[in-house]
């Protein structure tokens, strides 16, 4: 099965392993880098390419069931978008605020924070006792001990400055929406690089950290999204790519001189000048493991969370407050981690309202363990519960992503020099366990692997 691409090729040849976003951009890259006769092979086993974003039709209308958003104040996806004649597409929140669920109570969402790290005692007001507001209040005064370049975890931090409350019901919210994860397993380098950047080079409380490397409040947007979801941009890089699709899984590689022999499970092989890796870092771990095995090793070491979308579309005028959505506290009786207004948040209009809910954080089974029928009725509890309202979904759609969320532990950022080091020639990776787990980050690793591989030809 091929995708806007002939079946075979002259001259030199690249592949791809991964037709996620990662890959595809990678197989883009390729392809401006080196011309309309370059042979380019994504093989991906899936039924589509893309990888977890994925949109699909919810009550009549696009509905991404995979990744939903993009940081804009990042300029990775508005450029790229520019680039491919997509600009038009970009679209932006209508600036409605999440809440946060905590102590089976709706609060607002604290302002001025980086990442959920508070920058004031006023700013948790209502959502912390006065005893965790009064340390909060002093502890600019505390002395600070931090080690120049050290990444202990995000609780390990904030726990130890603010105090325990902090981190399950400001912190924790936004790492299990954004890792899947908590601030018990995410290092601080990765959740807040520029924290501990200022911590680097001298702020002498958490405090001062935090107020000194708060962004501007322009009152722009911080989400975008693309209008007709984010298949509109996958289409447009499988297009302009002309890559070749294999729909099989690789099982292994070898090494053929100055080119690489890449062998899918059905016995074929392609024989190629260089190769993008766009593997989760488990699937790569097994594959390197004879060519690469330091990478291998390294890549071993990052474990991944699994999480699972219920998305759901429910009668319009369904009373859903003016809000984009709610990230609950870590703790909470919720079966959910976070719940999405999606109609309110993006400003759709149709005749039905649409909702997605996220399951899943890092060390639990319930994305592969959970029924569908269990995560509707799940749904439908959670929603009752959060805001007093019972719904019945006219559709529903449930999306897995099994092993899709890597960890950012202590020390990432060492574990993914090893494991790029670790690399022979003519082999270079790309993919959300590298260095972030965004759209953003993962459209930059594949540019960075691409200018990798494509710097080799002249050296």
């Amino acid at each position: 099965m091929t995708s806007g691409g002939r079946s075979s090729y002259f001259g030199r040849s690249y592949v791809v392993v991964g037709g996620g976003i990662s890959g595809l951009t990678a197989a883009y890259r390729l392809r401006c880098a080196l011309g309309p006769d370059v042979g380019i092979t994504v093989f991906d086993p899936a039924d589509r390419l893309g990888g977890v974003l994925r949109t699909e039709r919810l009550g009549g209308q696009p509905m991404d069931v995979g990744a939903e958003a993009f940081v804009v104040r990042r300029p990775e996806v508005p450029a790229l978008l520019a680039e491919l004649g997509l600009a038009a597409r970009q679209i932006s929140t209508t600036g409605v605020r999440p809440l946060i669920y905590s102590q089976r109570r709706l609060h607002a969402m604290p302002t001025e924070t980086v990442n959920g790290i508070p920058s004031s005692a006023a700013s948790m007001t209502g959502l912390v006792d006065d005893a965790t507001l009064s340390r909060m209040a002093v502890e600019p005064s505390r002395p600070m001990e931090w080690r120049r370049g050290a990444d202990p975890t995000v609780a390990e931090v904030v726990g130890d400055r603010f105090g325990a409350a902090v981190v399950a019901r400001s912190v924790d919210p936004m790492l299990a929406g954004v890792y899947a994860g908590s601030a018990a397993t995410i290092g601080m380098r990765a959740a807040v690089p520029t924290v501990a950047a200022a911590l680097d080079r001298g702020a002498r409380s958490l405090t001062e950290a935090v107020r000194s490397v708060l962004p501007p409040n322009t009152g722009a947007p911080v989400f975008g999204a693309i209008d007709g979801g984010y298949e509109v941009l996958l289409r447009e890089l499988i297009a302009r790519s002309g890559l070749r699709w294999v729909p099989t899984t690789v099982s292994g590689l070898e090494r053929d001189g100055r080119h690489w022999v890449v062998r899918d499970d059905e016995g074929q092989q392609v024989r190629a000048d260089g190769v993008v890796l766009a593997l989760p870092a488990p699937r790569l771990a097994r594959l390197v493991g004879s060519v690469a095995p330091r990478t291998a090793a390294a890549a071993a070491r990052i474990e991944t969370a699994s999480s699972v979308v219920v998305a759901l579309a429910v009668p319009g005028g369904t009373p859903l407050p003016q809000r984009s959505g709610v990230l609950v506290a870590s703790g909470e009786r919720l079966h959910a981690k976070a719940l999405t207004l999606s109609t309110r948040k993006w400003g759709r209009r149709g005749n039905s309202e649409l909702l997605r809910l996220s399951f899943g954080r890092f060390g639990d089974t319930i994305a592969r363990d959970t029924s569908d029928e269990d995560l509707l009725a799940w749904s439908v509890a959670d929603l009752a519960e959060v805001f007093d309202v019972t719904v019945d979904p006219q559709d529903v759609l449930v999306h897995r992503w099994l092993d899709a969320m890597p960890q950012y532990g202590p020390g990432h950022a060492a574990v993914v020099a090893q494991l790029r080091a670790g690399l022979p020639p003519g082999l270079v990776v790309a993919g959300s366990y590298l260095d972030g787990i965004g759209v953003p980050a993962c459209v930059a690793a594949a540019g960075r692997a691409v200018g990798e591989l494509t710097a080799e030809l002249t050296t």
